[in-house]
């Protein structure tokens, strides 16, 4: 079911504000007595961009709090946390440009045909041992990608596992889809 506007809206400003926070050095308020899709315990990515280029992007497939809580977490943790940024950290001069996105993913499923996977509607969640990585559904449509590059690229490139790993029995390959906010 989609997810009604007056929510969106909700968790978007929960991020919005959060992020701001945290660029300013601030705690960001905790959202209190969240209820309906905000109370539920959801996996949720957030994502920031500045004009087009990706300034942050950190998020969690196991909630453990309620979906209003964890937006403002990983909003904090996108805007402040992520190591690819930690040289390069946002200033609040950039605040005023920079695009919050949110992604509410849907529950991971085990998959045992992985190659069947649609590009641009499944995100890939891929694990073997203490390794893992995942792609968000829309990084196969931005890559040009097809169901078999978009695993190969989540193994090799996030996961640090060979390029075909994902065909092996060992490795553990799930599906998911996600609503985006933006």
């Amino acid at each position: 079911m989609p997810i009604a506007q007056d929510d969106r809206d909700k968790l978007l400003s929960l991020a919005r504000m959060a992020v701001e926070a945290a660029v300013r050095g601030q705690t960001p308020s905790k959202p209190e007595g969240a209820t309906g899709l905000l109370g539920e315990r959801r996996g949720c990515f957030v994502t920031l961009r500045n004009g087009p280029h990706l300034r942050g992007c950190i998020g969690t497939f196991t909630p453990d709090k309620p979906l209003a809580e964890l937006i403002v977490e990983m909003a904090v943790a996108a805007a402040t946390q992520d190591p690819r940024f930690r040289a390069n950290p946002i200033a609040p001069e950039e605040l005023p440009d920079l695009a919050v996105e949110l992604s509410v993913l849907s529950p991971l499923e085990r998959t045992a045909e992985p190659e069947k996977l649609t590009p641009g509607t499944h995100g890939v969640y891929v694990k073997r041992g203490w390794q893992s990585g995942c792609f968000l559904p829309e990084v196969a449509t931005e890559m040009g990608w097809d169901a078999e590059q978009f695993l190969d690229h989540c193994c090799a490139g996030k996961a640090g596992l060979p390029a075909g790993a994902w065909r092996s029995p060992d490795t553990e390959v799930y599906l998911f889809t996600t609503e985006k906010i933006v």
